[in-house]
């Protein structure tokens, strides 16, 4: 049985509606990237204690911590950004969250990728000494303009940081944002390595995202070889349906609900159960 979770401030900024939106749809886990408009990982010690009370309260508990970690230019200072990943692995702990998402750096406009790889396997790799040092599993998300943004590079970080503390997390919606065309590009070359799944899909014409099923991520095409090879995990629905920017998105409750109903009409159709 897979497991649905979701980014629930894409619901609101407000926690206690967004635990009232998502325990109504019968999930049993979020991913926090923020409440009250501010991010997980400057949240304060009092936050995080009112968080941990109110999931209890909705019996709701953390698929993963939705961290910017990585979400920084390579050329920008490393150091206070390792840091923030200690926090991020202390922050994981109090919401006993098994996993968190990162990402492998903005790239300048224009920049070669290749003459920045060597810097970003570095950084990746103390990166992935916190994790291991915390037992903590690292999400690597695909996102849009930064070293790991299309499969053959994806590849190449999981391969040569070589840990098990590093996996993929899989965005069909910025494969699509990047030309690519997801499960037919990158399942097979992948899916060794991912560990979480992001729903959110979009249109290759101009990268507008839309519901699980209507655009371009070949989601369906996805969802049926994950149950073939027996993936068992977590669904994070990302819908970004009313807005979308570098550092998360927007939907409200009606369009977190529209995303809700189109990826479960999706496992429906598939004959898949799901919690």
């Amino acid at each position: 049985m897979w497991t649905l979770s979701g980014f629930a401030d894409e619901i609101s900024a407000d926690l206690t509606e967004q635990c009232e939106v998502a325990a109504g749809l019968g999930l049993t886990h979020i991913e926090v990237r923020s409440a009250w408009d501010v991010n997980i990982l400057d949240l304060s010690p009092d936050q995080l204690a009112t968080m941990r009370k109110t999931l209890s309260a909705y019996g709701l508990k953390v698929s993963s911590i939705g961290s910017p970690i990585g979400k920084i230019f390579i050329d920008e200072d490393f150091g206070p950004h390792l840091d923030r990943m200690r926090h991020a692995a202390e922050v994981a702990h109090e919401l006993d969250a098994p996993y968190v998402r990162i990402f492998s750096f903005f790239l300048r406009p224009g920049a070669d990728p290749a003459a920045h790889r060597g810097e970003v396997i570095d950084r990746m790799r103390a990166l992935v000494r916190v994790a291991e040092e915390a037992e903590l599993i690292l999400l690597h998300e695909n996102e849009k303009q930064i070293y790991g943004d299309i499969p053959a590079r994806c590849l190449d970080l999981i391969r040569s940081v070589g840990s098990p503390y590093l996996k993929l997390a899989w965005d069909p919606a910025n494969f699509v944002q990047v030309g690519v065309r997801p499960y037919t590009d990158g399942y097979a070359m992948l899916r060794p390595h991912v560990a979480y799944i992001q729903i959110k899909d979009a249109l290759l014409a101009d990268g507008t995202v839309v519901p699980a099923g209507r655009g371009d991520g070949e989601v369906a095409a996805t969802i049926r070889a994950l149950r073939h090879d027996g993936f068992d995990g977590f669904f994070s629905l990302e819908p970004h349906l009313a807005a979308g920017h570098a550092t998360g998105g927007f939907s409200g409750p009606e369009l977190f609900r529209t995303a809700w109903r189109a990826f479960t009409e999706i496992l429906q159709t598939e004959e898949i159960e799901y919690a």
